[in-house]
């Protein structure tokens, strides 16, 4: 079975199924970051990461160590070292990632709630592939601390789940007393549309089709900046991915285990420059302060998650799975995904994103997307 990578039974029998990515430590239970060159060595962690206090707090019960796209360092989902996780909408395509596991253990009623992480679409693209629902959180938000590091100033941790409640109940497992209950949903939503990027018909039909059924006042607006902010954001992940795993990357012994993909583009990451991270963190400034005068004219910016339906398997390799994702993460700013329906077979992905520490808010407004 390639949904977990561990298989565990932590906690009363009665609890919340709770599914965690295998970056996650949870004690007693290795981690390995879904690479060989890790798991290899990896020993049993001593404690669990702060995050996952509240859960235990709770009663939840840990399912298992969900698998990902190695070292969390890809978005289609295919794991190399230890199988990928079957897309439960259709075995053929990719289950999206880097937080594949997380989204198939919810889709398939493995676990009630997941924890995933999210880099620059992790959470987002396989809630979207898998028509469950996922919320990146505003970064800084919850604890990074005992998370296998990926891009430490874009890493966050977020819940998973079928629908918008089980993002509620994963919520107040990682940050207790949390309640969207009050909040006022979106009264005002920006559609963003940006140039560049080619999304599906049905998908974008989808989206306007559905917010349209709110009754929230729209307006249209075109942000052709989005395009620069994803390239700073990959430019940022990439070099900073290259110090994180300098280790698995210099020691020929490790190196020769990581997946091949991986490799490659841990390779051709040491070819961005102090001066591309310099220009790219003076771009990050600005494209907050864009982002914070939006948030002056609406609540929330919708668009949706991904451009494109999952790919087929064989055709994993190549599209741009981040294009509508990582701008948000340059930002620091939450975001949710909630699936809808399209005119075809399979459903797409919505996101809504807000100002930071809107969460409260933005799981309101997804449950009006639900309802509609």
């Amino acid at each position: 079975m390639t949904t977990f990578i561990t298989r565990c039974d932590q906690g009363p029998p009665d609890g919340i199924r709770l599914a965690v990515k295998d970056l996650i430590d949870v004690a007693g239970l290795p981690t390995t970051a879904g690479s060989r060159a890790v798991a290899d060595d990896a020993g049993a962690a001593s404690e669990d990461a702060p995050c996952m206090a509240g859960a235990r707090a709770a009663g939840a019960r840990v399912v298992g160590k969900a698998n990902l796209f190695e070292l969390a360092y890809g978005a289609s989902g295919i794991n190399e070292a230890f199988g990928t996780p079957v897309n439960p909408l259709d075995p053929a395509r990719v289950p999206g990632g880097s937080s594949s596991g997380s989204a198939v253990a919810v889709a398939t009623g493995e676990a009630d709630v997941a924890y995933g992480s999210d880099t620059g679409g992790s959470i987002r693209i396989p809630s979207a592939f898998c028509g469950t629902a996922g919320l990146k959180t505003t970064h800084g938000r919850v604890s990074l601390a005992g998370v296998w590091p990926l891009a430490p100033s874009l890493d966050t941790v977020g819940p998973m789940a079928v629908d918008v409640a089980g993002l509620e109940r994963g919520m107040a497992l990682l940050e207790p007393g949390f309640s969207s209950v009050g909040a006022s949903p979106a009264a005002s939503v920006i559609r963003l549309r940006v140039p560049g990027v080619l999304v599906d018909e049905q998908i974008d039909a989808a989206v306007d089709a559905v917010l349209g059924r709110l009754g929230v006042e729209i307006e249209d607006l075109q942000l052709p900046e989005w395009v620069d902010a994803g390239r700073a954001g990959a430019q940022l992940a990439d070099w900073e991915a290259v110090r994180s795993n300098r280790r698995l990357t210099s020691e020929p012994g490790l190196r020769a285990k990581l997946g091949p993909t991986v490799a490659q583009r841990l390779e051709e990451a040491a070819e961005v420059t102090d001066a591309d991270v310099a220009a790219a963190r003076r771009f990050q400034d600005g494209w907050r302060a864009r982002l914070d005068a939006l948030f002056r004219r609406a609540d929330l910016l919708a668009l949706p998650t991904v451009a494109f339906f999952a790919p087929r398997l064989e055709d994993a390799v190549g599209p741009r799975y981040i294009a509508l994702t990582n701008p948000v993460n340059l930002a620091g700013l939450p975001a949710v995904s909630v699936p809808i329906p399209t005119a075809g077979p399979l459903p797409a992905g919505l996101q809504l994103i807000g100002p930071r520490n809107a969460e409260d808010r933005l799981l309101a407004t997804a449950r009006l997307v639900e309802a509609a």
